[in-house]
């Protein structure tokens, strides 16, 4: 009789995880995933690679996906009317960010330039839309998680704003 836990102890043992699996893993839109899940993820991804300071987009331009940073540095900025630049966050392994664009099809509201050497995970809307057709259930657990990180960051926008008034 064949004993079940020896049979399973070692069933995916030497099986190791992409880079992109390990950084998906990071990202919240990607949370709680089995590995399966991620494996069918990772063949929608796509990966570039910038220079330093290579813009990743600039503002106004088309929204078309978010990027997940695997190696670099990004520095997400807006320019002022006089051109003084204003930086609004640097971004390292791990961070993402243009997330919203995968909702809608509003343009850039800041510019994404490399600081440094960067390579960068691409997850595009119509990746997501073509996701939604063939898995349903898992398209519909992306949507949730960045519902979630969404409404994280516009708590966070409004409390910083509140934070600001109250200042003043």
């Amino acid at each position: 009789m064949e004993n079940a836990f020896w049979g399973n102890i070692f069933q995916g043992w030497r099986r190791e995880e992409s880079p992109t699996v390990l950084t998906l893993k990071q990202v919240p839109i990607f949370e709680g995933f089995s590995d399966k899940r991620y494996r069918e993820i990772e063949k929608l991804i796509h990966e570039r690679i910038y220079k330093p300071n290579e813009y990743v987009f600039k503002k106004k331009a088309p929204g078309v996906g978010m990027y997940i940073i695997l190696s670099g540095k990004v520095e997400i900025f807006i320019e002022e009317a006089d051109g003084k630049k204003q930086t609004l966050v640097e971004l390292e392994e791990g961070d993402f960010f243009g997330e919203l664009s995968l909702l809608d099809e509003e343009v850039r509201s800041a510019s994404a330039i490399a600081k440094d050497h960067s390579t960068l995970l691409g997850f595009f809307r119509p990746d997501l839309f073509s996701l939604l057709e063939r898995n349903p259930e898992l398209g519909n657990k992306i949507l949730l998680n960045l519902a979630r990180v969404i409404g994280a960051r516009l708590r966070k926008t409004n409390e910083l704003l509140a934070e600001s008034q109250a200042a003043k």
